[in-house]
């Protein structure tokens, strides 16, 4: 993440038109069905790729589409090269940009940290805007751990940040981690898009951390098909407590013990197009080669659909 002094380094960047994010029109088109395939580069960072190299091995390994941090943006502009020339490159892949990963304070209480965020936020829209993203992440970044959600300010918040989207139509979809202390559970994000009023809110399951936060898998039936539209896949383990896994205890979707049949056909129930997102963090992957791993877990994902589509 940029820190704030390389921010207004980013802006006045911005604003003396070194790059220019307007929106791009793109060929990529998305595949038509329940389900598409999605690579989170989350899954080869480990083996240090690159950026361009990592959406390289997600076009050689088949995805649909990507979900791309915006650090690992950042750190490409900072570079010197321009975001027209990734949107670009990205083209020249068929690669679509699903989501981008971004890590915002834009909930915490601290009135001025927040404002920061705000313009933050900002400056990442025009930036994945520019990538013909339409989505970008909105986790609980920087709330105190272990206090309690004032859903109704929780929700104002969320609904400021829907109507910053909506300028670039970039929209934020609410993230929860499983493990955060603080926004852990699918009922309380659900209970924050609620308060918020706004029919563009949107949330970010993952089987991980519905596992983690003791979510659950149930409630996901409950939902409107159009408040998700992307999840993150992967699997756990049943070999060690729920409190004592970590995002590295991740496996390949169907090499643990989550229900994710059950969790496909409830995401195809609802309806709507949905992207699986594989997102892992898995230490002994990083070791192998990232094409290998992003082929093994598209494999991995597409075997599943085609047991639930059967």
């Amino acid at each position: 993440m940029l820190n704030r002094r390389d921010l207004l380094k980013l802006s006045t960047t911005l604003i003396a038109g070194a790059f220019i994010p307007l929106p791009v029109k793109t060929a990529v088109t998305a595949p038509q069905g329940p389900f598409r395939f999605c690579l989170n580069t989350s899954t080869i960072s480990g083996q240090n790729p690159g950026l361009l190299h990592a959406i390289e091995i997600a076009s050689i390994a088949g995805y649909d589409g990507m979900e791309l941090w915006i650090n690992d943006i950042q750190a490409y502009l900072q570079q010197g090269k321009s975001i027209q020339s990734l949107s670009s490159f990205l083209s020249s892949k068929n690669m679509r940009v699903e989501n981008a990963i971004s890590f915002t304070e834009w909930m915490v209480d601290d009135e001025a940290q927040r404002k920061a965020a705000l313009t933050q936020l900002e400056q990442e829209m025009k930036i994945v805007a520019a990538l013909g993203c339409n989505r970008i992440a909105a986790p609980p970044a920087g709330v105190t751990k272990d206090q309690p959600i004032n859903f109704q300010k929780a929700g104002a918040r969320y609904r400021e940040i829907l109507v910053l989207g909506r300028k670039y139509n970039v929209m934020p979809i609410l993230e929860f981690w499983g493990a955060s202390g603080t926004l852990y559970n699918l009922s309380q994000t659900l209970a924050i898009a609620a308060a918020a009023d706004d029919r563009d809110a949107r949330i970010l399951p993952d089987v991980y951390h519905l596992f983690r936060g003791g979510s659950g898998f149930e409630a996901l039936s409950l939902v409107n098909g159009k408040v998700i539209d992307i999840i993150h896949m992967n699997d756990y383990p049943a070999s060690k407590p729920v409190d004592e896994q970590t995002d590295s205890d991740r496996v390949y979707p169907g090499d643990g013990v989550a229900p994710l049949k059950q969790v496909l056909r409830d995401l195809k129930t609802i309806g709507g197009t949905k992207v699986l997102s594989l997102e892992l963090f898995n230490k002994n992957y990083w070791a192998q080669d990232p094409l290998v791993v992003a082929k093994t877990g598209l494999q991995k994902m597409k075997a599943l659909v085609k047991e639930v589509a059967g």
